[in-house]
């Protein structure tokens, strides 16, 4: 699908939900897709996305920023405690941040550099043994924590479980914010992002539906 019909698609949810479309931002995420399909897309003028992989990210964006300097680079997949350096030079934002010695070793390194990208923390809301997230009840410690090391905590970011109605989820999300006072909501993907603008999404992350089906190396 091309990039101009997601944002109009955007603006619709927008608008059906009394929003601005300025406030929602659209991520593309680009992991595991060729340059050439990147390369289209920057061309259309899109400078926001998302990679999994440290690696990956390290080995294709310093490349496109010699031409796109003002792209911003927002790490969505697991983070490991021995890539947060390199994550932290290389992302504007890192939406994974879901256990104390990660948020401990971003606060060291940010201490060491004197900068550090814009947080969200993870929530696990469907309390998936297999997936990383803090769980819900959890959450409002963490957010403490997170804060009390003095970094920039924007957000929450889930990704709900498969087979369930995404709906609830990012309602649950949207309640923990809330009642944190955190204003930034990264939930929503190419089959719910709609659903996710509805109940207060400021970051959608978007992939297939914008790239086409992921290309495996």
């Amino acid at each position: 699908m091309p990039l101009a019909d997601i944002q109009d698609r955007i603006r619709a949810a927008c608008e059906a939900s009394n929003r601005a479309a300025a406030d929602v931002t659209l991520i593309a995420v680009s992991k595991v897709q060729p340059n050439e399909r990147v390369q289209d897309v920057l061309d259309q003028g899109h400078r926001v996305f998302g990679e999994n992989k440290v690696q990956e990210a390290a080995g294709k964006w310093p490349t496109f920023r010699e031409t796109y300097p003002d792209v911003q680079l927002h790490l969505i997949g697991p983070l490991q405690t021995n890539k947060v350096r390199q994550a932290m030079e290389l992302a504007q934002s890192i939406h994974t941040v879901d256990r104390p010695k990660l948020a401990n070793t971003i606060a060291r390194i940010a201490d060491e550099t004197g900068a550090c990208p814009d947080l969200f923390i993870q929530v696990n809301t469907g309390e998936e043994p297999q997936k990383a997230g803090i769980l819900p009840a959890q959450s409002d410690e963490f957010i403490s924590e997170v804060r009390a090391l003095g970094l920039p905590l924007k957000g929450l970011m889930c990704i709900p479980p498969v087979d369930e109605e995404p709906s609830l989820h990012f309602a649950l999300l949207a309640k923990i914010a809330k009642r944190n006072g955190l204003s930034a909501l990264s939930m929503g993907m190419s089959g719910d992002f709609e659903r996710a603008i509805a109940l207060g999404a400021t970051h959608i992350r978007v992939g297939s539906a914008i790239f086409g089906d992921r290309v495996p190396g």
